[in-house]
């Protein structure tokens, strides 16, 4: 069993960018096409431990990912050798968090939290809902695998919400957007047509979207609910601004 959770560990790692960040130092050889990285530009090579993991809290790992915002905010995200981390993280992993996020080009979740190989799970479906298997996968995420924190990122402009609330009807999609159907339902506040033109009752939506979600991962999964109570792991939920790169955490 534990090498069938490696495996699938693996698999997930690289599946991320291998590319490195690098500065405006770099060079690059115009014939070969290859960056050349300026090895004292790395800052980051190794991979969080389980000792690193163990220590951590769910506070301290929330703080982490809104400071990891900040820099991408600021354009400063952190210089990682993710050749070497994938060798380091090979045998073994040990996130601190796992993101449940929307399936959208648009938001790069690691990027979006300054974070690198072996540093969160990321669990995508359009319209960022709860299900069966996304549940099985945060179960693994905390209670296998050791994650402190669960964070729903929902974000604006978001595809999925849009077409929910207009009704779109589509081969598999039309089943999957009923999932959306009930954050449509309990956003009453904004003002105007209930349409996805009126972007302050998208926004509504999407937030309402998120919170339902927050509410059934306790509802549906036990080992979690357990956890959360007994203050192992905790839950979060933002909303990601296309705009400004800012993600904004839900109270």
């Amino acid at each position: 069993m534990k090498s069938a959770f490696n495996a699938l560990g693996l698999c997930l790692t690289m599946a991320i960018s291998t590319t490195v960040i690098g500065q405006s130092t770099n060079l690059k050889n115009e014939n070969s096409g290859i960056v050349k990285i300026n090895r004292n530009q790395i800052r980051v090579e190794t991979v969080l431990t389980k000792e690193e993991q163990d220590a951590l809290t769910p506070e301290e790992v929330l703080e982490s990912l809104r400071a990891g915002n900040e820099r991408f905010v600021r354009s400063d995200l952190t210089a990682r050798d993710h050749s070497f981390q994938i060798r380091e993280s090979a045998d073994a992993q040990f996130p601190k968090a796992i993101v449940l996020s929307c399936v959208d080009s648009r938001v790069p979740v690691e990027d979006v939290f300054d974070k690198g190989i072996g540093d969160i799970f990321v669990a995508r479906v359009a319209g960022n809902f709860v299900n069966d298997d996304i549940l099985g996968s945060m179960e693994f995420a905390t209670k296998v695998a050791g994650a402190k924190l669960i964070l729903v990122l929902g974000h604006e402009n978001c595809g999925a919400i849009h077409a929910a609330i207009d009704g779109a009807e589509l081969g598999n999609i039309t089943k999957m957007l009923t999932n959306i159907k009930p954050a449509i339902t309990i956003s009453n506040v904004s003002q105007g047509p209930k349409n996805s033109k009126n972007r302050l009752f998208v926004h509504e939506v999407s937030e309402n979207n998120v919170r339902i979600a927050m509410e059934q991962i306790v509802k549906h999964s036990e080992l979690i609910k357990t956890m959360v109570e007994n203050g192992e792991i905790d839950i979060k939920g933002a909303v990601y601004d296309m705009d400004t790169g800012v993600v904004n955490f839900i109270n």
